[in-house]
């Protein structure tokens, strides 16, 4: 079934995307380009960021700014040097994360643990954070969190991560009720989507995986970046501090990660 958009729900909009020089955070960027947005992408790599923006059309539709998301100072540079390129910032989209170990939450160090929630939650607050100082206040804008299936339901061996998304989620209810009217907080819970950052959770055994999915799949990164595309677009203009479960029907059937 094809996902390729057919409208220009974002012609004249600008939107920030972390952790998008592959998987779920570059096709969202490439969703967006295609409905008219131009784009800034972020992620650690400059090399990688380079490839996205020749892949999202060069620098008439995206500019890249290397950087860790847990670093204020990166943050408030991507923030600035979108408005700088662009002249604006209308869309927000949370994607980086990370999942450092596996295993039970009792045998983590606490060093693990404050990253982990540093990355994944703190992070996502000071990109927050910078849009609205620098634009959104003012301006209004869509916000869009990456989530994830572990952070509704326990998860064998990715507790903390869960706990994380989890945090992400709460947050992601409480900032739709204190910015609205004018911004718009979301947030997606992906199950199993076929990325690198994900491999360990399917390679070897994806159709047993995906047996216990009621649409007999795992995800891809192109349905994640429709449903962000959603969530970011007028079409969800009464939409706000809600997490949409994008799991292929996981949750509804009762099944783990």
């Amino acid at each position: 079934m094809s996902t390729a958009p057919a409208t220009a729900r974002f012609q004249g909009r600008v939107a920030l995307i972390t952790g998008a020089s592959r998987g779920i955070g570059l096709a969202v960027a490439e969703r967006l380009v295609a409905e008219g947005a131009r784009v800034c992408v972020t992620a650690r790599s400059a090399g990688p960021l380079d490839d996205a923006v020749r892949a999202l059309g060069g620098e008439r539709h995206a500019i890249a700014v290397a950087g860790r998301g847990d670093s204020a100072e990166h943050r408030r540079e991507a923030v600035a040097r979108t408005l700088e390129a662009f002249g604006r910032l209308d869309v927000l989209v949370n994607n980086t994360g990370i999942n450092p170990v596996f295993g039970p939450v009792l045998d983590l160090e606490d060093a693990t643990v404050r990253k982990v929630f540093e990355v994944n939650v703190l992070a996502a607050l000071g990109w927050l954070r910078e849009a609205h100082a620098a634009w959104m206040g003012e301006h209004g804008g869509a916000v869009v969190n990456m989530t994830a299936v572990a952070g509704l339901r326990p998860a064998a061996g990715i507790g903390l991560y869960g706990a994380s998304k989890a945090a992400l989620i709460h947050l992601t209810a409480q900032l739709g009720q204190e910015l609205g009217p004018g911004i718009r907080v979301n947030a997606i819970a992906p199950a199993v989507v076929k990325t690198r950052f994900a491999a360990k959770l399917y390679e070897e055994r994806e159709k047993e995986i995906a047996a216990g999915y009621a649409l007999d799949r795992l995800g891809t990164p192109e349905d994640i970046a429709a449903a962000v595309a959603y969530l970011a677009s007028d079409d969800a203009s009464w939409v706000t501090g809600q997490t949409l479960a994008v799991d292929g029907g996981l949750v509804g059937a009762g099944g783990g990660v």
